[in-house]
């Protein structure tokens, strides 16, 4: 018998004791009255009801009914009836489970599995089809609660349903960096430039929000960082895509597209804390962060290959943009990018990478100088200093393209890898009709990075690059264990010219950059980092950056990072 049912019981029959109390056969002999005998009969009807009442409830717990009100048998309906119903039953505490699938105190269901070789998470939302996405979720900890699952696919915070067709997870791409500049003293007649002895950049605080409904997948990705001076907030990714496709990543939105083996790497994944001068140049012609893109990229274990029709940057017609706009934008840029990569050599010691990259602005931007681009750089250090390398704004373009190699070779714990990109610069005839001639410029690098301790570096195959190295969990930093998670040393030779007829009045003497560079990454696990770099640059001198390197400049920078990934 239910509680509800012993409370009924027990009402009923404090009030047919009551009522049979209440008028005796003594009061009913004292009094003659219409009124007394009238309520005598009424209150007799009632107790007969009560008793009729009780009887039946006692019938019905004896012998539980059907759905439709029939009594169920003695033996299969009856235990079936009583087993459903123990299962909801609330316990006289009331800390049980009132409806099936929500539970309040009720023990979670965990699994857990080994989480891979331990490799940092991306800094951008973590795009995949549905059917990698539930075995990532199956290679991770899990706690279910009621029909909802909470876990940390590929190292990120996610909460989704019980079959996974619905999933959100929040993601941080937390880079902050530190340090300074030695040796860069202004010649004669130089001003002397934002060279700090000492000073800080939050170069990234990205926070990754990724919406998933089976292979669509939604990303915003807010950057609370400003890439080279932090203080303002904007925007690195939105994007829409669609991951059904085997092997294939559809895109529309605000997006990265992926353009040189550099680019193709994640920011968490970097030998160094910048990208190479030439590569950076070469992306932000009509690639780079917050692009307007549309197109895909297919990928499989031994080749890659991603193409992407692009548009202007997000804030491009905001003349105080994130990225740095123009208010005066009447005819927004159109371009595109194509990558391809191959993996001729996959072993468990090699890995041997070739690739091509191309981007190229169809047209660029028609705005405060009419149709013109600009190429600068610093000397591979954001720390909210100036640039040393740049053309100026190149008036009457037409179109702006770059084109040129990739190679990268792994052997155990040691990968060497290279790029050389030509970059053209199409001109039309200015204003009083004279002919311009077109302006070509280059660069290269090449860079070595070694593993000390820990599961080296590998190949990426879904983003035709090489991927970090990984701490185990059974590695992670632990002194007492006698663990110190990964140590990598590196070091990068890199040059890249934009002198292009440098003699002539319709040239350009932008300048050659060449950086040497050394550096120390420690992994304590695989969310964390700590990164130590030493540059010594060399930069010949321009015509287009001011007062500030008008006679050449050298110096010296040491910077450091600390970086959380999720």
């Amino acid at each position: 018998m239910t509680l509800s049912s012993r409370f009924l019981l027990l009402s009923l029959t404090v009030l047919s004791g009551a009522s049979a109390l209440s008028v005796s056969p003594a009061h009913a002999a004292t009094s003659d009255s219409a009124e007394v005998a009238a309520l005598r009969r009424e209150m007799a009807e009632m107790r007969h009801e009560m008793l009729s009442m009780r009887s039946e409830l006692r019938h019905r717990n004896t012998f539980p009914t059907n759905h439709d009100g029939r009594p169920a048998s003695d033996r299969g309906e009856a235990h079936s009836w009583r087993n459903a119903h123990a299962a909801a039953h609330t316990p006289n505490d009331y800390n049980g489970a009132p409806e099936a699938g929500i539970g309040f105190n009720q023990q979670a269901k965990i699994n857990y599995h080994a989480s891979g070789d331990g490799r940092p998470a991306s800094d951008r939302g973590i795009t995949s089809s549905w059917e990698d996405f539930k075995r990532a979720s199956a290679d991770t900890e899990v706690v279910q609660v009621g029909g909802m699952k909470i876990g940390f696919p590929n190292g990120r915070p996610t909460l989704q349903s019980e079959d996974g067709k619905y999933a959100f997870s929040i993601g941080l791409a937390f880079h902050e960096d530190f340090g300074g500049f030695m040796g860069v003293s202004p010649r004669a007649g130089e001003a002397k430039g934002k060279f700090n002895s000492f000073t800080s950049n939050a170069r990234r605080l990205r926070i990754p929000f990724t919406f998933r409904y089976k292979d669509w997948v939604a990303n915003i990705t807010p950057d609370f960082g400003a890439g080279n001076n932090d203080g303002t907030v904007g925007l690195y990714e939105a994007n829409l895509n669609y991951a059904g496709l085997r092997n294939t990543i559809l895109t529309v939105g605000y997006f990265q597209p992926r353009v040189t083996e550099e680019d193709s790497e994640s920011s968490n994944e970097f030998e160094f804390m910048e990208r190479p001068g030439i590569t950076d140049i070469v992306r932000n012609i009509a690639a780079s962060d917050a692009r307007f893109s549309i197109g895909g990229l297919h990928y499989e274990k031994r080749w890659w290959i991603g193409a992407y029709f692009t548009g202007q940057q997000f804030g491009g017609r905001n003349a105080s943009g994130y990225y740095g706009g123009d208010g005066a934008v009447s005819d927004s840029q159109t371009g595109g990018t194509f990558r391809v990569a191959g993996r001729p050599v996959a072993t468990k010691d090699w890995d041997l990478h070739l690739g091509l990259s191309a981007i190229s602005a169809f047209k660029p931007n028609n705005g405060t100088h009419g149709r013109s681009f600009t190429l600068s750089q610093r000397p591979e250090v954001n720390l909210g200093e100036d640039s040393l390398l740049g053309t100026g704004a190149i008036t009457n373009v037409s179109q702006v393209w770059a084109a040129g190699p990739e190679v990268g070779l792994r052997w155990k714990s040691l990968v060497i890898k290279s790029e050389y990109y030509h970059i053209g610069v199409n001109r039309s005839r200015n204003a009083s009709g004279q002919s311009l001639d077109n302006l070509n410029f280059g660069g290269w690098y090449v860079a070595a990075n070694y593993t000390l301790f820990g599961t080296p570096r590998a190949y990426n195959y879904k983003e035709g690059a090489f991927a970090a190295p990984g701490v185990k969990e059974s590695q992670e930093f632990n002194p007492a264990t006698g663990h110190w998670g990964a140590l990598e040393i590196t070091g990068r030779y890199s040059e890249t010219d934009l002198n292009s007829q440098p003699n002539s009045s319709t040239g350009v003497r932008g300048g050659n950059q060449i950086v040497w560079s050394g550096g120390l990454n420690w992994y304590p696990n695989r969310h964390f980092r700590v990164m130590l770099d030493y540059n010594h640059f060399i930069d010949q001198r321009t015509k287009n950056d001011g007062l500030v390197n008008i006679a050449g400049r050298n110096g010296n920078s040491v910077a450091a990072r600390v970086q959380a990934a999720f």
